[in-house]
């Protein structure tokens, strides 16, 4: 049986299958739908933008059931949940696999999206304050910094199975992957979590250790409000540009070179959370924030003036790949050093509930911005957005009075 001790012992062993896992899940769930995208449309008799758009309907119904996905992890523990996730995952692409009809198909995306809910960061975030609360921060950069390979491996492995393979046989070739990798992983978590809990005398998920958060509580409302703003703001942006990276880079004249400059996206997360990881330690986390939406801004803004230059395209992808590294730890610690570990798995649902319903669109607009209005408007939106999102971590330190202090003057 695992003690206290123990199961701290294993965080280390823990962040690494997490990894994997998440590797895993945005790499079958998420980066792999551009790739497969237009044969899915031949195939489905739609246009591109339609199967963008089953793609935003499933993100919007994965938004909404976030919050009480969120409440699930609190009650039971992430572990259990993410297991029961990689069972859903894997049935869910296995029903897109197999659709004989479009509506089976839009089902199967539906189940998908739920399914993220489960295994994706929200719930891994949630693990990781579950078993050490006073060390939650860390871990959560550590893991995405494993994590953020995911887009490196996935958009190549995804092309190159995609010139043998039809999209329906991809997508049951992933769902192999979330039984025998993600499963196994995920249910001995469940496991050891559940052991962990019970060696301390505990019914529920909720750890020995509780950290506080920053924001008082009269201007919680407020600040909330903003982090939900910024989060919504900059779920749009990356959801957009993540899902049309590839055909966005083709699009303005990259050609066959559009996946290779893709592929520097992924490195990019991943050197930005580890020069978080070595420097960032006295770094405020709003501070963080803001620097992440600029970064964002920085890239798309290169990409506007300088496509199709490769080197400029290049630059596009390093400065969006390393605001995007950022803003995946902002996701999870931002709102643990604000509103403290109490309830932390019901916060992050509705953080990702706000996010993603205002990002659900995103896919479908962009594919449309892109169709009908031009590349470089849809660029233009993104930017302004992306604006509005650094303003908005800004204003969350620009604190107002208590109302006690306010009577007294």
């Amino acid at each position: 049986m695992a003690s206290p001790v123990s199961i701290e012992h294993r965080r280390g062993a823990i962040i690494w299958g997490l990894g994997l896992t998440q590797i895993v899940g945005y790499g079958t769930l998420y980066y792999s739908f551009s790739i497969l995208a237009p044969e899915m449309a031949r195939d489905l008799g739609w246009t591109q933008e339609w199967v963008f758009g089953v793609f935003s309907a499933a993100l919007l119904i994965g938004g909404f059931a976030a919050p009480s996905i969120g409440r699930r992890i609190d009650r039971h523990g992430a572990g259990p949940m993410m297991a029961l996730g990689s069972l859903v995952a894997a049935f869910s692409l296995v029903v897109c696999a197999l659709a004989p009809d479009r509506l089976t198909f839009v089902a199967g995306m539906i189940a998908m999206e739920i399914a993220s809910a489960f295994v994706l960061y929200n719930a891994a975030f949630a693990a990781l304050v579950q078993i050490t609360p006073q060390t939650g921060q860390k871990s959560i950069t550590h893991l995405t910094l494993i994590a953020g390979f995911a887009s490196t491996l996935f958009w190549p492995i995804t092309t190159q199975l995609h010139e043998h393979l039809t999209w329906r046989e991809v997508y049951l070739a992933f769902a192999v992957l979330h039984l025998v990798v993600c499963l196994p992983f995920h249910f001995w978590l469940a496991r050891a979590m559940h052991a962990d809990r019970r060696s301390n005398g505990k019914d529920t998920a909720k750890t020995a250790a509780v950290i506080e958060g920053s924001i008082a509580d009269w201007d919680r409302r407020r600040a909330f409000t903003l982090m939900g703003l910024g989060f919504a703001l900059e779920g749009f942006v990356l959801s957009a540009l993540l899902v049309h990276m590839v055909p966005l880079l083709t699009a303005v004249g990259l050609g066959a070179s559009a996946v290779l400059v893709g592929t520097l996206f992924g490195p990019s997360q991943v050197f930005s959370r580890f020069i978080n990881m070595l420097a960032g330690r006295g770094l405020s986390q709003l501070v963080l924030a803001v620097i992440s939406a600029a970064l964002l801004v920085a890239g798309l803004s290169t990409l506007l003036v300088s496509a199709p230059w490769i080197y400029g395209a290049a630059a596009f992808a390093i400065l969006f790949g390393l605001g995007s590294g950022l803003t995946s730890i902002v996701q999870g610690s931002l709102p643990l050093v604000l509103f403290g570990s109490e309830g932390y798995g019901a916060l992050l649902g509705r953080i990702s509930a706000i996010r993603l319903i205002v990002s659900a669109l995103a896919p479908f607009l962009f594919s449309v911005l892109m169709a009908h209005v031009g590349i470089w408007s849809a660029l233009s939106v993104s930017i302004v957005l992306g604006i509005g999102a650094a303003a908005a971590f800004a204003s969350i330190g620009w604190k107002r009075p208590s109302p006690e202090l306010a009577t007294e003057a």
